[in-house]
Order: structure tokens, then sequence, then C-alpha cells
């Protein structure tokens, strides 16, 4: 206890000091060619104590303090960190020259997320990992989540990848439709997409207000890439088997001019998924001049063509048959690969863009444009059966669940064939479509779910360093929105023609419309979305003595409107023409304080009200066929906090986090058909004022045990539940529900549902893992990290959640065996096995007469560990009789379905420069 009264003492007494102005120069130059390195970051503590070098690579930093000893982190993206300590004995100091390596870790950054960050999807559900968002940072941590724990789809703190803001030259990627960035629309153009700045979560960005993941913004200039050629190969078994990719940078000072070009292709016939076809080509040029030291305009134009197999969700049953690779959506036709389920996306990117860098003053402007189309594929069926291979029925689980008793011998022939014939059968629609008796109409029809978009973007960011203490930073940005929906019928599989008739009700989908569709006519639905939003900014930050601060305010409004092109006879009265708009205004504020300890040791303060409008898919109920919205929608609410410690030594580093996040009045919009003690139909669930609450500890140190050895431990402890009971509504497809208690809005009340407490599902919550890294001075390096990954949970499903899942359906009154213990034992949430997963990553780098080669390889899951990265409950049996009988059951027929992670993978990467 003395000597923790001393150290008090002391810390106290160094901030009572009078704080003294000090200017620290000096010149960075690359180690090997002996080149000044240009934008190098030269940064203290905080972003107001942070410069960059010139093209002579020369510094200046100003920073005033009283300690008599600093430390100075140089940075740059494709270079080893490097950390200097600093004893200020006089006013003006010079370091003279510094020199920085290159990182040949740098490909793990740059290859791994592209590699892990699938998206995982079915009908209901959409899980979006947000590891691309970190790939620009040094924190341990986020590395670490990134790289090791995202192969699991773990999630920083629980959130969703909507919760990061990314921009593209200061202007915004988040789609309005989901809130997310889709890093599809720059896939494969690693080259020219490294230069990245990321804040982590509520930390103050110049770019943006943010949100409560971080921010990046992606620096397309070519004057900040390096010059000469660059080329790639990689080979992998992961999402993609094969990539090559080749970039071209130019600079010429004298005229101020520079370019980049770059070009890469990405290819697998199948990924470690079985029939995961993928195929992937993006295009970059970017033309930049510099009209002066402070004035520059920058050309940007983005193509990415990417073409992928999707995989579907599985049960326990199949699985044990099949195995983790095992995907239904795909058979053999003609002897090749076809998958029904495929995702095309192609939205290039022009972009135009003004700098202006003085001294105290910087303003940037940009415009934008985005079109192009995201399509996805489905086997749409008509009055004919099921062509999934894993449609219940065709299980054993099916004949031995039997009501009348147990069929095993019919449950043996299902499994043998299972066995033998667990693929789409092609043949066999081909054939339906082809039946003389059917005249020509379609039994199967493969449709594209169609998107094509228009986007335009403004905005101007003007930052402002009033004195060597206080800063400004101020923006404001546009963004105009269409988004045009409908299904394309792709392929008839042989028929002549398709009836758009919903076959449940034999109701016309489109009442001004040909009843007989061909291949390529628009069927089904069809609709727009226009919107536009506006988002404003201002942020001050400022030192006073011991203390940083950073105050911001930020406004967005949305509004927003659907436009429907055909008349749904099911809803004459609301589907054709435009909706009432919709409108939504939001205020948001965030502070920021810091406390220095000393020179090594910092407190940290974060704490955000963020109000902000839903996404599209959480405003409309079933905008496939009309105008309905989610019943009072109201703005978002978040409330975000986090109490950080940060140290930094010369070879000891890291930070502790502890972190509490609430969001409010979230809503949600599902589809499925479900069995209820309210009716059994196709249905559209509505989940409102729904709360969800994230908390938890962040920890990663890293320590150099000496100049070659780095040793490393992180760990993530959270708690992410449902904040509230929320209130759940249905609306049937089908059926008129005459008997149900309706809404003024034609929707069943279902009231509260029973979610308060319990787990979301967004990846393992807690997480423990231990690094050691070996860098040898001849320019090669090896690491491996060891990795345990717990408490993951899968999707919870609403409806069984609230009193009609009590509900008897031929008498509606409570089933007399639902007793609250009864119904609390068969809703209890399971929490899925916790397991480990060992890491190998290594590199080799070569430099033989200007020219370099770097080799890069890791090993994934090295034991080839079985692990569930996803899943959801499914919501069919929606009453207690029901699902109790099915759970009693080995293999129950609705059980949840689940994502498997993937077994051992490995990645290669070949790269040369000059």
């Amino acid at each position: 206890m003395k000597y923790f009264w001393i150290f008090l003492y002391g810390i106290l007494c160094s901030n009572l000091l009078i704080a003294q102005e000090f200017t620290i120069t000096g010149y960075v130059y690359e180690f090997t060619s002996k080149k000044p390195i240009e934008n190098i970051e030269v940064a203290i503590d905080s972003q107001l104590n942070k410069v960059y070098t010139n093209t002579n690579g020369e510094f200046i930093l100003q920073y005033k303090t009283s300690e008599p000893r600093i430390i100075i982190d140089f940075t740059h993206n494709g270079y080893q960190t490097k950390r200097i300590e600093v004893y200020l004995e006089e006013e003006k100091i010079s370091l003279g020259s510094i020199y920085l390596k290159t990182d040949i870790t740098q490909e793990q950054n740059l290859n791994l997320i592209s590699l892990t960050d699938l998206e995982l999807s079915d009908e209901n559900n959409n899980i979006n990992a947000s590891q691309g968002l970190l790939q620009a940072t040094r924190d341990i941590f986020l590395q670490r989540a990134a790289f090791d724990f995202g192969q699991a789809f773990f999630k920083v703190r629980g959130y969703d990848s909507q919760e990061g803001t990314v921009l593209l030259n200061g202007i915004s990627m988040n789609k309005l439709l989901n809130g997310r960035p889709d890093w599809n629309n720059w896939g494969g153009l690693n080259d020219v997409t490294r230069n990245q700045t990321f804040t982590n979560g509520l930390d103050f960005n110049s770019n943006a207000f943010g949100n409560v993941l971080g921010t990046t913004n992606i620096d397309t200039r070519p004057s900040g890439l390096r010059p000469g050629i660059r080329l790639t190969s990689s080979f992998s078994n992961r999402t993609y088997t094969g990539r090559l990719m080749a970039t071209y940078t130019h600079q010429n000072i004298e005229t101020g001019l520079a370019y980049s070009v770059s070009a890469s292709k990405r290819w697998a016939k199948e990924g470690y998924v079985d029939g995961t076809l993928y195929t992937a080509n993006a295009a970059f040029g970017a033309l930049e001049y510099q009209f002066n030291k402070k004035h520059s305009l920058l050309g940007t134009f983005i193509l990415a063509k990417n073409t992928r197999g999707r995989s579907s969700a599985i049960t326990r049953e199949v699985f044990n048959l099949q195995g983790k690779q095992y995907n239904p959506y795909w058979g053999l036709q003609n002897g090749k690969i076809r998958n029904s389920r495929t995702r095309k996306i192609m939205e290039p990117i022009a972009m135009l863009n003004y700098f202006y860098a003085g001294e105290s003053f910087k303003l940037s402007a940009g415009a934008s444009f985005q079109t192009g189309y995201n399509n996805r594929s489905r086997l749409a069926y008509y009055n004919a059966p099921n062509p999934d291979p894993t449609y219940y029925r065709y299980l054993p689980s099916y004949y031995i669940n039997n009501t009348i008793g147990a069929d095993f011998t019919n449950a043996s022939l299902a499994r043998e064939g299972f066995l033998k014939n667990a693929q789409l059968n092609w043949s066999n629609l081909y054939t339906a479509n082809t039946n003389p008796s059917s005249g020509g109409k379609a039994a199967y029809v493969l449709l594209d779910d169609v998107n094509q978009t228009n986007t335009l973007n403004f905005n101007t960011i003007v930052n402002l360093k009033l004195n060597s203490a206080i800063k400004l930073d101020a923006g404001i940005a546009y963004k105009n929105n269409s988004s045009t929906f409908f299904a394309e019928a792709t392929d008839l599989l042989g028929a002549s023609f398709h009836e758009d008739i919903d076959p449940f009700s034999n109701t016309l989908n489109n009442t001004n419309g040909p009843l007989q569709i061909s291949k390529g006519d628009k069927f089904n639905y069809h609709y727009k979305l226009q919107s536009n939003s506006i988002n404003a900014f201002t942020q001050l930050q400022g030192q006073w003595k011991a203390f940083d601060f950073g105050l911001g305010l930020a406004l967005n409004q949305l509004k927003t409107q659907r436009i429907g092109y055909f008349q749904n006879q099911r809803y004459l009265e609301n589907s054709k023409g435009n909706s009432t708009p919709i409108n939504f205004l939001g205020l948001s504020g965030k502070l920021q304080l810091a406390y220095k300890l000393n020179g090594r040791n910092w407190i940290h303060l974060n704490t955000a009200s963020i109000n902000r409008a839903p996404n599209l898919q959480r405003l409309f109920v079933n905008p496939r066929e009309n105008n309905q919205i989610v019943v009072n929608p109201k703005v978002e609410r978040i409330t975000a906090t986090d109490l950080s410690y940060t140290f930094k030594y010369p070879d000891f580093d890291g930070r502790i986090t502890a972190f509490y996040t609430r969001f409010q009045d979230l809503s949600r919009v599902n589809y499925f058909y479900v069995d209820a003690g309210v009716g059994s139909d196709f249905v559209q669930e509505v989940v409102t004022n729904m709360d969800h609450l994230h908390k938890g500890l962040e920890i990663g140190v890293s320590y150099n045990a000496s100049p070659q050895v780095k040793l490393s431990a992180v760990a993530n402890i959270g708690r992410y539940t449902y904040a509230n009971n929320p209130d759940v509504t249905i609306n049937f497809d089908t059926a008129n529900a005459d008997e149900e208690p309706l809404d003024v809005n034609g929707f069943i009340d279902l009231g509260k549902a029973n979610l308060k407490d319990l787990r979301l599902n967004q990846g393992p919550q807690k997480t423990y893992s231990i690094g050691i890294e070996y860098r040898d001075p001849r320019y090669w390096w090896i690491g491996a990290t060891t990795n345990y990954l717990d408490e993951n949970y899968v999707g919870l499903s609403s409806i069984i959640r609230t009193n009609s899942f009590t509900l008897n359906p031929e008498t509606n009154r409570p089933f007399s065996s639902a007793t609250p213990e009864a119904v609390a034992n068969l809703l209890n949430q399971h929490k899925e096995n916790p397991f480990y997963l060992l890491n190998l990553v290594g590199g080799k780098s070569w430099l033989k007469n200007g020219k370099y080669i770097s080799l890069f390889i890791s090993i994934n899951n090295l034991f080839d560990t079985d692990y569930i990265s996803g899943g959801y409950q499914q919501s069919r049996n929606g009453n207690f009789e029901q699902l109790q009988t099915d759970n009693l059951r080995d293999n129950p027929s609705f059980a949840p379905k689940y994502w498997f992670g993937f077994g051992r993978s490995y990645f290669i990467n070949l790269s040369f420069s000059y």
C-alpha cells in the first residue's frame, strides 16, 4: 500500500508541473532504399498531437507537456510501427533520421479479411460479419478479433456491421437499405484500397461523426500509394481457390500528375463448402492532379463484378449424414455443378474529389455516383413437390417421427436415398416442366430477386486547427438513393411459360399485367424505394493540462417512399402507386474525456447518445406486395459508454476497455411458415419496440520479449442480451383471419414476446487468445495463436415466446399441459459447445536489385475442429404441443438450423513488386 501512495503522489505532482511546449523534428526514410517516405503518421497520444511527413520525409511536431519523457509512434500501412522514447531535455529536439522497415506481415491484414468475411443468409436471417472494418487497425485486440475470431463470426462488442461507418475518400458507403457497407463493391482491389485510417468505437474521426463500431476511411489517392508495379497470385481452399492481381502506380512530382490502375480476378469451381462457385473480376483507375502543395483533384472509378454460389444452414441430422461441407443448393447438370442460389453483384462507383490542405485549414469535397445490380437467384415451385433435398419430408426423421408410429423401413430407405442422392436433381425439374400433361406451364422456375440501385452522394468536410490545443471538424453529406426491386424469370427449365398466380391463394400478382410469363420477364413483384438522407456533424477537440476533451453533435434526416408498379389482387387498395412518405429526424451527441496519468498511461472515457432512422428493411412489412409500414415506426436510440485504460511502453503496450451499449426502439420483420395457436400460414412477423443490451470487457496486451519475439494475449468477456420484451404482430399472407382480433392495420396482435435477458445470436460472446510471433532479421517470420471461443447462441424465434404459443389452435384456449414450468423448460435457451482453434501464419520476403518478393502462408483451424458459427431456431412449430412433441425426438423435424465453420484451411500469397 505504501508504494501505491508513492506512485499516486508522483502522478499528481507530475501533472501539477507547469506545461512547456516542445518542438520535435526529424526525417523518415525507408530502411532498404533509404528514400524519404511521405504521409507517415507521427503521433504521441491523441489526434491533436499528430502530424504527417512531407514529400521529403520531414516532420515538425509541437507538443505541450510537463512530462520528462514521451513516446512517439511512427506508423503507415505497409511499414512496421516504430516507437521511440524521447527525453524532453530541450525545447527544440531533432531526432535526425528515422528508418522504417517494410511490414512483411501486412499480407495478413490485406488478404485474410476477404477469405473469412462471408455472408450468412437465408430467407429469414442475415448475419454479416464486421471484420472488414478492422483491416486498418494496429490494435492487438481488434487484429485478433478480425483474423482469429473472425472465422467463427465473432462480432466486436456484439455489433452488426451496420454499426460501423465506411467512407471512400470521405464519402459514406453504408447502404440505406440495410445500413451496411458492401465490401464486394471494391473486393479484390487490395493494393489500391490499403490506405485506410480507422478509429475504434466512439473515438473521434475527422471525416465523420461515426458510429459505435468505429469509422474507416479508404483513401484512393495515387500519391499515397507506392509507385511501380505489383503482381500477386494467391491460392486457397476457402471462399476462392485462386487469385491474380496486378497494380501499377505512377507519380510525377514535377507535373503534379499521379495515377493508379489495378485489376484482379478471383475464382473457384467450388470453395470450402460444396457447390459454392466463385468468380470475381475487379478493375480500378484513379487520376490525381496536384495543382500545388495545397490543392489537388482526384477522379476514381471502381468496377467489381462478383458471382458467388450460396450455401444453406442445415440441421444436426443433415450434418450427421453429410458433414459440414454439405450444401443442398446445388446439383449436377450435364456433369457440371449448378447452384440454384447464386448472388451476383456489380455496382460500379465513379467519384470526383477535391482536397485543400493548408497548415491549419483543410477542406475536402466530393461527389460520387453508384449504379448497378445486386441479384439473388432461387428456385420457385408451383403446385409441385419441394425440390429441396433437405425438406423435412425427405429425411429419415420424418418416418421416425410419424404421428401414427415410427416407420423404420421407410426411414432406412430415406437414409440410403439421401446418402446417395443428397443434391438438387436438375433433371427431375426439367422432366416435370416438359411433361405433356402440363401444357407447357412451368412447375419450377429459376428466378432472380433483382435489386437495381442508383445512388448519388455529395459531401463536404472541413478540418480547422484553431490553435495548438483546439481543433474543429465539420461536415455535411447528402445521399439520394433509388432502388428498384422485382423478380425476373431467368430460366423456365424447359417449360414454355409461367403463370403469374400465387399458388396458395389463387390470386394474381399483377392484375394489370400478362398472365403468362416468359424468360426475362418481370413477375411476382415490382416496386421501387425512393430515399434521400442528409447527415451533418460538427465536433470540437481540445487539450487542457493533462486532459483531452471532445464534443460532437450530428443531425441526420431520412425521407423514403415506396412506389408500387404491380397491382396485387390480394392488396388491391395499397399495392400500386405511391405510399405515404416517411420522414425521420435524429439528433446525436457524443463526449470524450481523456486523462494522461503520465506520458505512458491514459484513461479514456467515451459516451454517446445516437438517434437515427431505421434502415429501410426495418420499415416496410411486405414491400413486395403492398405499401404497409411497421406500425408507429420510431427513431432508433443508442446509448453507449466505454471506459479504457491504455498503456504504452517501448516494449509493452495494451488496452483494457469496459463497454456498455443499449439499443432501443428497434424493429425487425421476418417471413416464414408457422403452425401457431392463431392459425397456420405464411406470415410476416413484425417485432417492434425491441431493446438490445451489449456490455462487456475487452483486453489486449502485447510484449516484445526481444527484437525478434513478440507475445500477445487477448480476451473478450461479453454479454449481449435482449433488454426488454418487444411487441409482436403477424400478418397472414393468404388467410383472411376473420376469426382473429385484428388491429387497425390488419395485423394480429400477439402481445409481448418473452425475450428479456435471453442472449442475442451475435457470435461467440466470450473469447480468449494467446499468440506468439517470431521475426527473423533475415526477413522471415512465423506466428501462432491458440483461441478459445465460448457462449455462442442461435437466433431465437419470437413468435413461440408470445402467449399464442400456448393456445390450442382447435379450441383457441391454452393447452392444459402448458404450465409455466413446462413452457420455460421447453424454451430454455441452448448454448452451443465451446471450441478451440489453432492458427498458424508465416512469411518470407526478399529484396533483389530493387525488386521485392513477398511470400505469405496461413493455416487456420489446424486440428480441423468442428464448430458452429451461426444458426437460428425454426418457427414452424408455433404452438406448445407441436414443439414439445418434436423436441422429444432424437432428430426433431424442425430443429434449429446451423452454419458450420470451416475445417482446416490454408491461404498462400506470393507477390512481386518493383
